[in-house]
């Protein structure tokens, strides 16, 4: 089975260019939510500690099966360790065997803000150019260059408490043509912006945004807030904005809304961009895409990586099945008298290819 690596990514987006590939992965995310009804959905597992949670999250349509495993533990990044880690599986659903493994830390970054930046073509303001963004962690420049890509943004407002995560993030950003202004607070960033996103890493009811930092016409992409415990908006702002999400039985209990009642009206994202509602109805309108990340955008990832690596050679064959020439008999692999080892998987793989 082909197994990609974070050199494979890293090489695949200095051929494609950042951009293109975000336009790219972007395309696939919104095909698969054009089908929504086609997949075996559900919200995702999740084992929480009190220093963060791993999750699997698990979706297949009719041809395939994937998931990814994922971690979000905040004070990993003390002990110089990565917030949020993962990998990720596609498998056949007829044969039930797997044929990509890959790396989903950076694939991650570049599905959740491409995934943010093609709900914002449906949601916000028509000539949005300026975005604020709140939290300048691991995410940061993935959100700037996704909504640059999808939407033409090149001016950002940015704020972080931690002077280092601002300095690391306008380094970054170096030569990539962003007009960007430092804010010294939040409230600060957020005046004149058409889109704030918000993206903070610590598990715990926030405030990052209150009700009166939210003029008519914003369009608020909240990726931060995503599990049980963990927000980022002050609830008033909820009850004005026009709210989308991904998955509603798991943002109910992972988003912003989990602040709400059960029976808070919000929208899937699915009808809108498979034209069964409209996403913003008016220039005025405050919008939100309360984001927690679903199963189908990481499906996206590795569809779209199972689709590019193999032309671009950019993977690793690994022998991670065993493969008897007799399926009945496994205990012969051991015994040796496997030696003449089929190939059947090989095979299956080339077809598909």
């Amino acid at each position: 089975m082909r197994l990609v690596e974070v050199g494979h990514v890293v090489e695949l987006v200095r051929r494609k260019g950042l951009g293109n590939l975000l336009r790219e992965l972007a395309d696939y995310i919104a095909a698969d939510y054009g089908r929504w009804p086609e997949f075996d959905k559900s919200p995702r597992y999740a084992s929480h500690s009190p220093g963060g949670v791993i999750e699997l999250m698990p979706i297949a349509d009719r041809q395939d099966f994937g998931f990814k495993y994922v971690n979000g533990h905040p004070a990993n990044q003390a002990a110089g360790l990565q917030t949020v880690t993962g990998f990720g599986v596609l498998a056949d659903v007829a044969t039930g065997y797997p044929r990509l493994i890959a790396e989903m830390t950076i694939m991650t970054a570049l599905r959740t803000a491409a995934m943010s930046a093609l709900a914002a073509t449906y949601l916000a303001r028509p000539g949005a150019r300026t975005m604020a963004i709140i939290g300048l962690g691991a995410q940061a420049e993935f959100q700037a260059e996704a909504f640059r890509a999808l939407l033409g943004i090149d001016r950002l407002r940015i704020y972080d408490v931690d002077p280092a995560a601002t300095a690391k993030f306008r380094a970054n950003m170096t030569g990539r043509d962003f007009a960007i202004t430092v804010a010294p607070s939040a409230q600060e960033a957020v005046e004149g912006a058409d889109i704030v996103t918000t993206v903070t890493a610590d598990k715990k009811r926030a405030t990052i945004l209150s009700d009166n930092m939210i003029g008519s016409g914003v369009h608020i992409n909240a990726v931060g807030g995503d599990c049980p415990g963990k927000t980022e908006l002050q609830e008033a702002i909820l009850d004005r904005a026009s709210v989308f999400v991904e998955y509603l039985p798991q943002t109910r209990i992972e988003g912003e809304i989990q602040q709400k009642p059960a029976d808070f009206p919000a929208t899937e994202l699915w009808r809108v961009i498979a034209g069964e509602t409209p996403g913003r109805a008016h220039r005025d309108e405050i919008t939100l895409f309360d984001s927690v990340g679903f199963a189908i955008e990481d499906f996206s990832a590795l569809r779209y990586l199972d689709d590019v690596v193999g032309e671009a050679g950019l993977y690793t064959t690994i022998d991670l099945l065993a493969r008897p020439s007799d399926p009945r008999d496994l205990f012969g692999v051991l015994a040796g008298s496997g030696s003449a080892i089929a190939h059947k998987t090989d095979v299956l793989l080339a077809r598909r290819a």
